[in-house]
């Protein structure tokens, strides 16, 4: 069983920007989310087909070299119209040296004036307590936009400045680090994660 008063939780990421939603979203959870180490022995490759299997993936192996209970999150893009992509490929969907913006360039030229833009974020977050753990616990969020037509904003990492929210009429990258923490799927799979937590700590 965790017990947590400021206890390490290792995200099973390099992503910085990834560390920043979760650590808002773990401020008051006992737990310090720290970004597993720069070293080349974290790097797993992802070969799961879907977002679960791959977090599964990244958990399970940071997990095993650290000794910490592991966050891993895999997160991503799907366009309907585009038969699902980016998807499971949305961090290197323009290759894999790819940068956000290249990656946001490919979607857009690939929508480009195509006026089926509905699109989803969709997030898998799985904790586990050990590399061996039976019982890892999974979160999902889904957040449903559209794909805008150009950038904007420049909050948020990954496709947020082009990830428009019509009933609030602004992009993903335009909102405040809070109320995305609210709305987005991290934020939907965060709020599941939460609840589980709090039932294995104090159950």
């Amino acid at each position: 069983m965790i017990k947590a008063s400021n206890k390490p939780l290792l995200l099973a990421s390099g992503n910085a920007g990834k560390l920043k939603e979760l650590t808002l979203a773990f401020a008051d959870s006992g737990f310090t989310l720290q970004l597993q180490p720069k070293d080349s022995a974290y790097d797993v490759a992802e070969t799961g087909t879907t977002f679960v299997e791959n977090a599964i993936i990244k958990a399970r192996h940071a997990a095993g070299l650290s000794g910490l209970p592991t966050l891993a999150d895999d997160s991503g893009l799907i366009v309907p119209s585009l038969n699902g992509e980016p998807g499971v490929y949305s961090a290197r969907y323009a290759g894999d040296d790819a940068n956000d913006k290249d990656n946001n360039a490919k979607l857009l030229k690939a929508l480009h004036n195509s006026q089926q833009r509905h699109a989803y974020f969709y997030c898998c977050l799985v904790l586990m307590q050990q590399a061996d753990d039976p019982a890892p616990v999974i979160a999902e969020g889904r957040w449903y936009g559209e794909i805008s037509t150009q950038p904007s904003g420049e909050g948020g990492f990954g496709y947020d400045p082009i990830f428009y929210l019509p009933e609030l009429k602004c992009t993903a990258a335009q909102l405040s680090p809070a109320d995305k923490m609210y709305l987005s799927h991290r934020g939907q799979a965060v709020q599941q994660l939460r609840i589980i937590l709090d039932n294995i700590i104090n159950p």
